[in-house]
């Protein structure tokens, strides 16, 4: 019985391996991946090649991409491994005991600040979960979440895939943030015909920042073309380190930068006639049926958002 219980949970491991090759289309990323030598990897796939009795993949330059038969076994392989997960996590909670392992993406403001005293709440209360999470910007947590690299995200945009499910989870507001000793630092807030001529830094393409704010400015007349952007950056800490070098001003959450304004060094002011608010929203596949450990981080999600 301990032979086939093993046998089994080989074959699932050469699945999991095959899930990575696929999703990262790559053997020496899936290598990385799960922590194995690159011909370990390619010997995996060898023998799931020779059990099904046909090519699972075929080299494409630097790229590697299932064949027909290899999407095939994708979809029931990610299936089966997810089934696995859920199972164990079934049997724990039906012995009174949420454990496992959950992996969570979140984009940059939720990953950085909002989702880590979060992380931490629910591993008191539940300390036999491993909760890995996994940072990105808001399209490459969409992307994630569609390839099943994590099981839930949140991200700071609404996402245009059909296939994902969206829930509002948290608001957050934006300001425009200048050094402390800026000519601005003492106002409260500034019109937008001053913030057009001020060095500018934007955080880069796919990042639900960026899309935040050029909604707000395009439903006011305002071109995000029309911002004096000196640089563009690719996170927030980036964009708060050169707000406080002095390369320019930009617009960040609060709860990015709220150690700074307690200390003045940064300050933040609002640009008349605009509102940044927006909405962070918890992020699922329509089709993937979540795991119980999903569903109770969920609920706890929930019960946050009610307390507040």
């Amino acid at each position: 019985m301990r032979l086939r219980v093993r046998a089994i949970e080989m074959d699932l491991w050469r699945l999991h391996i095959f899930c990575r090759v696929v999703e990262l289309r790559s053997f020496s990323g899936a290598a990385r991946a799960v922590y194995l030598s690159q011909p370990t990897v390619s010997s995996h796939i060898k023998d799931l090649e020779s059990h099904f009795e046909c090519k699972l993949v075929d080299r494409l330059g630097r790229d590697v991409v299932p064949t027909k038969a290899g999407s095939l076994l994708y979809g029931y392989a990610t299936r089966m491994i997810a089934l696995k997960g859920e199972a164990e996590n079934a049997m724990a909670e039906f012995q009174g005991r949420i454990k496992g392992r959950l992996t969570v993406g979140g984009s940059t403001i939720p990953a950085g600040y909002i989702l880590p005293p979060l992380l931490g709440k629910f591993r008191e209360r539940y300390p036999e979960v491993v909760v890995t999470l996994v940072q990105g910007d808001t399209e490459r947590v969409v992307r994630d979440t569609l390839q099943g690299n994590v099981e839930l995200g949140i991200v700071g945009a609404k996402a245009q895939e059909v296939q994902l499910i969206q829930k509002k989870i948290i608001d957050d507001e934006m300001f425009l943030v200048v050094p402390g000793k800026h000519k601005w630092a003492g106002r409260r807030h500034v019109v937008m015909d001053e913030v057009v001529s001020e060095p500018f830094i934007m955080r880069e393409l796919g990042s639900g920042t960026r899309k935040s704010i050029e909604q707000v400015l395009d439903k006011a007349g305002h071109a995000l073309g029309a911002l004096n952007v000196v640089s563009e950056m690719g996170s927030t800490e980036a964009i708060r380190q050169g707000i406080k070098a002095g390369v320019g001003v930009s617009i960040l959450s609060e709860c990015a930068v709220a150690e700074e304004l307690t200390a003045k060094t940064l300050k933040k002011l609002k640009i008349q006639g605009l509102t940044f608010k927006r909405a962070f929203y918890l992020t699922v596949h329509r089709h993937r049926t979540q795991s119980p450990l999903c569903r109770t981080f969920i609920d706890f999600l929930n019960r946050q958002k009610e307390t507040k």
